[in-house]
């Protein structure tokens, strides 16, 4: 079930402590034929809960402060992506190679919102790198699905098979991810118990004075790194110079953060320095991407006792498709959660990338329970999670429905959700763009979970963060700066 018992039972938290939340339901929040809604508040709520339990351990506080879940907080904060302003300029969510495609036997999901990813799809259809849509959707419909998934995948782009549910659970990836906890944790070593250092006055900080090394992109760690920097961290974000971050994306998830560029290539000195004085390293590439560096979580702990490592994959680091580049657009795709919010013949897709800032949301919440955990017992901490597990757990006792169904999703008619582009067949390869609701989670008036504020890259409107308790921050410390224009130190 996608409620909040669960998610804080796999989190390792005191049922007790569940008494402490309350909700605030919408029923127009995040419409979809999945529990979307349901999945939202449980990762926030856990998320909100792990947080005040660590800020009560911190304070010395008889009580752990009271947790308050708003459906509308929550359905802002997880379309934020899609409630950004800058300088009145709303941001282009999805490139125009990014959707779906009629092929010969059914559909394909591709993501080429990155020039690189862009540049290696085209290659592995045989095109020029200034192809347009219309000759894409050519190659692509005489063609079948599963084998372009292959072709792009061995050319090291992004494109996956639009899979049903059944289809899916058929799938050894699909066995892989089943048997996986929704939340991985594991202790690395039994290094002494972790001392805090006691709190400032004013909003209750639970993270105050952690330093937390954010090695991630697109979108799940960003936002876990995003409600880290919210509740006191000194996050520092570092990328690769030969990388940079979509701009629009980095004003979304940047907020609370600095942002320094680093070649681990050439500059590891810089790193290790980093290392030695962080509390939590964050990761979010594909799995066993940043091995060869020794970012693996047993070879950080080593050199840094005491650490958390917080990953997070697409697919996860195991099964046949473990070391697989992914996005939540993708998971939605081949999960067989495109067929059930749309249909076989007209796939579509949840009402946010619920995936994404659902599994941010449990990913900080893990790495808040491990600080918690290491108060008392010690030990280097691991924590894992992947998108398409949470995708299981989204769409659990689902396949029946599914089937019952036809596996055809929706009743006919019934819109795809945000950034479902589709080739409408008409012979020519045009294609149409279907409009979102004109409120992007169902709500009537976003506005009291909106807010504005200048900074470096404009004037930004922006989704407040959803995750509320007694005496907690209500918003950053501070907006986003340019991407990597900060000195990869600590503060």
């Amino acid at each position: 079930m996608t409620d909040i018992t669960s998610a804080w039972t796999e989190l390792g938290g005191d049922p007790a402590l569940l008494a402490r939340v309350s909700t605030v339901t919408r029923a127009d929040a995040l419409p979809a034929r999945l529990p979307v809604r349901e999945l939202a508040r449980a990762c926030v709520g856990v998320c909100a809960l792990a947080g005040a339990e660590l800020g009560a351990r911190r304070a010395a506080l008889a009580r752990v402060p009271r947790v308050r879940v708003d459906d509308g907080a929550v359905a802002v904060s997880f379309t934020s992506e899609r409630r950004l302003l800058v300088d009145g300029r709303a941001p282009v969510a999805f490139a125009p190679l990014s959707r779906f495609w009629r092929t010969a036997d059914g559909w394909v999901r591709t993501h080429a919102n990155y020039p690189h990813h862009r540049v290696r799809l085209l290659r592995a259809l045989g095109l020029p790198g200034d192809a347009a849509p219309t000759a894409v959707a050519r190659v692509l419909a005489g063609r079948a699905a599963l084998e372009v998934e292959d072709t792009v995948h061995a050319a090291g782009g992004l494109a996956v098979a639009l899979r049903t549910p059944r289809q899916w659970t058929a799938h050894p990836q699909a066995d892989a991810v089943a048997a996986r906890p929704l939340v991985e944790r594991g202790r690395l070593d039994g290094a002494r118990a972790r001392g805090f250092a006691p709190l400032d006055s004013g909003p209750l900080l639970p993270a105050a004075g952690l330093r937390v090394l954010d090695l991630t992109r697109v979108l799940a760690g960003p936002v876990a790194t995003r409600t880290l920097a919210l509740l006191g961290a000194d996050v520092l974000r570092v990328d690769a110079p030969h990388l940079p971050e979509l701009p629009d994306q980095h004003a979304d998830t940047g907020f609370g953060k600095r942002s320094a560029l680093l070649d681990l290539s050439s500059d590891r000195r810089t790193f290790e320095e980093l290392l030695a004085a962080a509390d939590v390293v964050v990761t979010g590439y594909r799995p066993g991407a940043l091995d060869r560096f020794g970012l693996s979580p047993e070879a950080l702990a080593e050199r840094r006792p005491g650490l958390v490592v917080a990953q997070v994959s697409a697919w996860g680091a195991y099964g046949p498709w473990g070391a697989r580049r992914g996005f939540d657009s993708l998971v939605q795709a081949a999960t067989g959660i495109a067929v059930l919010e749309g249909g076989a013949e007209r796939p579509g897709a949840l009402p946010a990338q619920a995936l994404d800032h659902g599994t941010g949301h449990l990913l900080a919440a893990a790495v808040l329970r491990a600080l918690t955990e290491q108060s008392y017992d010690g030990g280097s901490r691991s924590v894992r999670l992947a998108l398409a597990r949470t995708a299981a757990w989204l769409t659990g006792g689902t396949e029946a429905a599914g089937e019952a169904a036809g596996d055809g999703g929706r009743p006919a008619g019934s819109e795809p959700g945000e950034g479902v582009r589709m080739d409408e067949g008409d012979g020519k390869g045009m294609t149409k763009k279907e409009e979102p609701a004109a409120d992007a989670g169902g709500l009537r008036d976003a506005g009291p979970w909106l807010a504005g504020t200048d900074s470096p890259l404009g004037r930004l409107r922006y989704a407040l963060s959803p995750v509320s308790f007694d005496g907690g921050p209500r918003d950053w410390t501070r907006p986003p700066g340019a991407w990597g224009a900060d000195p990869a130190r600590w503060l």
